[in-house]
């Protein structure tokens, strides 16, 4: 075993132990999540193909914590090729280990705040290999003025201003512009996140226009690369170079760099153009296809439908589930232990009916997808071994003010003293409400979707399409599909129309779905109503332009 090897075994060792040092909430908080041994080496293994063997390398970590791609860059490079090497670390915590690990190599560590320092003014004396996990501090652990901060920088360095939604690796991956040379390669170890979200359109601008992006690797979620992170990581590898004029990248997606599970190409442009670019993996079915750019058609087909005539969609041709639905997340409550009740608690507390309305359980305890209603238009739900499942539950709302409820209700007062005795009216839901005891409005809808799945269930499927022909409301654990003004007419002048459409939401393709939505470690699926209304319809309107009148919005 060589000197490197061993002190790769030490540096792990201690590495545990520093993280043993302080909390998860910690380290959370300080984006803190040591890049495993085998990811470091995977990494640098593939830099090490991009690279000439006669390139002399100047070597730059931005975080390095106590020093993983380090040591797997004097594992994957030959010594005399590296010529400088470079760390920032703004923890003494890790950046002392770091110091003593690395003593005796070539590594210089700056212990301090990258992000506060100054690049070099030469091309020659700036890294042409960056390889770094930078910290993953979301921005809700930033302040104010340390989000202003990091912006000025931005913009000053790269001429980009990131929204303060931004998390702080997104500063990182521009400030570090400036450190690198012309023509210089960099691979970042980051959270899948930006290729989806609407702060990650700068990162992606940037990659697309300012350098020449190569390749995107996706890790499978279900395939954690941080034991303590539940994030979905990916690997961006670009050369500090103006792009050609049309050029593909490479997407690769689960396995490892070397060995991924899926191989695309995907066009510069239509790059550009995708509001999502983790859908790409999802519409590849096989190993290895290219995505090339399409040419929209001439013809508005809106215009050929009578229902939609007279309607301009975004992208000819297309109609959206947007076009079709008004779609909202169920109803936030702020504390669903205190405000969905069952039946025997509505009757322990003795709470009046009026002030309550029949809601859905969580989709983990409804074993039927389509909803059924009583006489009163309560659901009916199939009843299985378990008495937790399929119970009716009712959602407390009212609106009146205190001095009435106590004067009128005396039970529902008992009972909303419990909640003030709880805390639960000082919640920040509640305490953003005027009754605190009040309920935004969200009606029944005869169709619903799952918020939130996995593949890996009983089901198979991450994302259930219900419908609901009964009364009752759900939380936001489930998106609300309300017909707009012409489908809901010929809903109404046709019943059987309902079930057709359910069954059409229902064929959408589970890719298609997890497409437009986003994806979080350990292989949970998430779907925001906008997202969903981005969700092609044309299935859905086969059958209904003959039968509809033309579209009013």
């Amino acid at each position: 075993m060589n000197a490197t090897a061993t002190t790769e075994l030490t540096r792990v060792l201690r590495q545990s132990q520093l993280d043993g040092a302080k909390t998860k909430a910690e380290r959370n908080k300080l984006g803190q999540f040591a890049t495993p041994t085998a990811l470091a080496a995977d990494i640098l293994q593939y830099a090490s193909t991009l690279m000439s063997s006669d390139i002399k390398i100047r070597f730059l970590d931005p975080a390095l914590g106590t020093g993983a791609f380090y040591s797997a860059l004097l594992q994957q490079f030959l010594e005399e090729q590296i010529v400088e090497a470079v760390g920032y670390e703004i923890d003494p915590h890790y950046g002392n280990e770091a110091k003593k690990l690395w003593e005796n190599s070539l590594l210089h560590l700056n212990l301090t705040d990258f992000t506060r320092a100054m690049p070099p003014k030469s091309d020659e004396a700036k890294a042409n290999l960056l390889i770094c996990n930078p910290p993953y501090v979301r921005h809700h652990h930033l302040s104010l003025v340390e989000k202003q901060r990091l912006q000025q920088v931005t913009e000053q360095i790269m001429g980009i201003k990131l929204s303060q939604l931004a998390s702080l690796y997104c500063h990182f991956l521009c400030i570090s512009d400036a450190w690198m040379a012309e023509n210089g390669l960099a691979g970042w170890l980051i959270p899948s996140g930006f290729m989806d979200v609407n702060y990650g359109r700068k990162i992606k601008d940037y990659l697309l226009n300012r350098v020449t992006l190569l390749r995107v690797h996706s890790f499978n979620p279900a395939d954690l690369q941080f034991e303590d992170a539940l994030c979905t990581s990916a690997v961006v590898w670009f050369k500090k170079a103006l792009p050609p004029t049309e050029y593909t990248v490479e997407f690769t997606y689960g396995g490892s760099l070397a060995e991924p599970k899926m191989s695309l190409t995907v066009a510069v442009e239509v790059l550009r153009s995708a509001a999502k670019w983790t859908q790409f993996w999802l519409a590849s079915d096989s190993q290895h296809s290219k995505i090339k750019p399409m040419k929209s058609p001439e013809v508005n087909c809106f215009e050929e439908m009578p229902l939609f005539r007279g309607v301009s969609p975004s992208t000819s041709c297309e109609v959206k589930l947007s076009d079709l639905f008004t779609i909202k997340r169920g109803l936030a409550t702020g504390a669903n232990n205190f405000f969905v009740l069952t039946s025997e608690q509505v009757s322990d507390y003795k709470l009046p009916l009026e002030f309550l309305k029949p809601i859905l359980p969580s989709p983990r305890l409804l074993s039927v997808d389509e909803i059924e209603a009583d006489s009163d238009g309560n659901p009916v739900l199939v009843r299985e071994a378990s008495p937790k499942e399929n119970r009716l539950l009712f959602l407390l709302s009212c609106d009146l003010p205190p001095d009435e409820v106590k004067a009128k209700y005396p039970s529902l007062w008992e009972y909303l003293q419990v909640g003030v005795r709880q805390g639960i009216s000082d919640r920040y839901l509640c305490n953003h409400r005027s009754p605190w005891y009040s309920q935004e409005n969200r009606p029944p809808a005869p169709f619903l979707c799952t918020y939130m799945g996995r593949q890996n269930t009983g089901r198979g499927r991450p994302f259930r399409f219900i419908l609901n022909h009964s009364m009752a409301t759900a939380t936001n654990v489930y998106l609300m599909l309300y017909p707009k003004p012409a489908l809901a007419k010929a809903l109404l002048d046709q019943q059987a129309l309902l079930k057709e459409v359910w069954q059409a939401l229902d064929r959408i393709s589970d890719e298609t779905l997890m497409g437009e939505g986003r994806v979080y470690g350990g292989g949970l699926h998430k779907l925001e109503p906008r997202e969903l209304g981005n969700v092609l319809a044309n299935k859905i309107v086969e059958f209904l332009p003959d039968r509809s009148p033309t579209l009013v919005v």
